[in-house]
């Protein structure tokens, strides 16, 4: 009886495993559906005596629809739809007047502390796709190109002194941004690079008479899920 009984359990496992090894691969999976980043932020093309400041960090997460363009599945072409928050710290403080912002350097700059502005965005990537997949394996290197288009849904220029605050709404950031991203990597840590093709503001000049053209270069790390 005992033998018996250890025949069936043993035959139950042996064919329970074969069957489990036996199954065909998913070959209709996907890759990298979700994604979330973190980034230093560069401001290019800086007027004259303006200079970076503090930690000037970025935030973005969001879904991309992964659209295979081959049968192995090593290619393909990237939509998606995410949320970016962008602080950019310098020395270069915003006014409001009743004419609109005005931009200078201030006088008491060795009481200002921290001054910035931020962007929240709705933003759009779109990536030509290379990975080294398969669909039993989640580790491999990946290289992912392309653009990402962005609209402002929020700005604003927040100054801290010693003594006091001053934060606002800023209007003169353009509602649109957009530049060329690059993702480089492996496994769970992977590089991204986004390089703006046009400035953060528009149209704004300092009190010197001197064009703003803040152009962003965000450097940092991305991760991706699915």
């Amino acid at each position: 009886m005992r033998i018996t009984l250890f025949t069936f359990f043993a035959l139950t496992f042996f064919l329970g495993n074969s069957q489990i090894e036996q199954d065909p691969p998913d070959t209709s999976y996907l890759e990298d559906q979700f994604y979330f980043g973190i980034t230093y932020n560069f401001i290019l093309d800086k007027p004259t005596d303006v200079s970076q400041q503090n930690l000037s960090y970025g935030l973005q997460a969001g879904f991309i629809e992964d659209i295979p363009l081959n049968e192995d599945r090593t290619v393909a072409f990237g939509i998606g739809l995410g949320y970016g928050v962008y602080s950019y710290y310098s020395n270069l403080k915003a006014g409001e007047t009743s004419n609109g912002f005005s931009y200078r350097i201030p006088i008491e700059e060795e009481n200002l502390r921290r001054n910035k502005i931020e962007t929240h965005l709705i933003e759009m990537p779109i990536e030509f796709r290379w990975r080294n997949s398969t669909a039993t394996s989640y580790k491999f290197w990946r290289i992912y190109a392309g653009a990402k288009l962005g609209y402002v849904v929020g700005a604003r220029s927040k100054a801290v002194f010693e003594e006091y605050k001053d934060s606002f709404y800023n209007n003169d950031v353009n509602d649109f941004q957009y530049g060329l991203t690059f993702n480089f990597g492996y496994n769970t840590f992977n590089l991204h690079i986004y390089y703006a093709l046009n400035n953060l503001f528009e149209g704004a000049r300092t009190d010197a008479g001197e064009d703003i053209n803040f152009k962003p270069l965000r450097i940092g790390l991305i991760f991706y899920i699915l």
